[in-house]
């Protein structure tokens, strides 16, 4: 019995897991921060602790492919890059990371981080979806969030609305918080019939939002697992 609660146990602590992709900023509002500084890293994001994350296939601004740096975070290889912002607008970058195989869950795990940045005070187009197979759409402007507002995004599947999707929320816990439960570390919330998920951020900091579907299959040692996609999106509150 005693066997079984430990593998229960780090079960649930697997699944905790987010591609976790945080900027040194997410408004531009001079040059002093133009130099925009990104950090990629495979975590638990409220536990503070690290996996090694692959090289990824890139991190991307549109079709831009931006240069890779491998770095250590939490004491596992993470990658960094960085972009020179030179004119106003509203900036949309994410990482396509390599198929990662979860022993525990037999699946692989595809999870597509997003950020959006805007820049000298132009604020037009953050709603518009990048056209990525697996994405959040937000529905609150995501770069002027306060602690205590209720975000709103929408997932879309091949830019369709998915409805009944499960949206794993957690937070990059740098405060030293504490969770009352285990339960606690990973929220999750539904969308509804039109895609849609609320979540109310209610502390400061970075937030990832995770919507998980399971679609198609990949190859691992001579057998067939399911995939995990995951469309991400990263918030801060203020």
């Amino acid at each position: 019995m005693k066997a079984i609660l430990v593998l229960l146990s780090c079960v649930f602590y697997l699944n905790a897991h987010f591609l976790t992709f945080i900027p040194s900023t997410d408004n531009v509002s001079n040059q002093e921060n133009s130099n925009v500084k990104f950090d990629a890293m495979f975590i638990h994001p409220f536990e503070q602790t690290g996996m090694t994350m692959v090289k990824p296939e890139g991190i991307f601004l549109g079709k831009e492919k931006l240069p890779l740096k491998e770095t250590t975070k939490f004491e596992h290889k993470a990658w960094q890059t960085e972009y020179k912002v030179k004119k106003p607008g509203v900036y949309q970058f994410y990482v396509q990371p390599k198929a990662y195989f979860e022993p525990a869950e037999e699946k692989h795990i595809v999870h597509v981080p997003k950020l959006i940045i805007s820049a000298f005070g132009l604020e037009d187009g953050w709603d518009e979806p990048l056209g990525l197979k697996y994405e959040i759409i937000p529905l609150v402007k995501p770069f002027a969030v306060y602690s205590g507002n209720l975000f709103q995004g929408k997932v879309l599947h091949n830019g369709k609305p998915a409805s009944n999707v499960e949206v794993e929320v957690e937070l990059f816990n740098e405060f030293g918080l504490k969770a009352p439960s285990d339960a606690h570390i990973t929220q999750v919330v539904k969308t509804d019939d039109n895609g849609v998920f609320s979540f109310t951020m209610n502390h400061k900091g970075w937030w990832g939002f995770a919507a998980l579907i399971e679609e198609g299959e990949k190859e691992h040692k001579g057998k067939m697992y399911p995939v995990e996609n995951g469309a991400l999106l990263w918030i801060k509150a203020y």
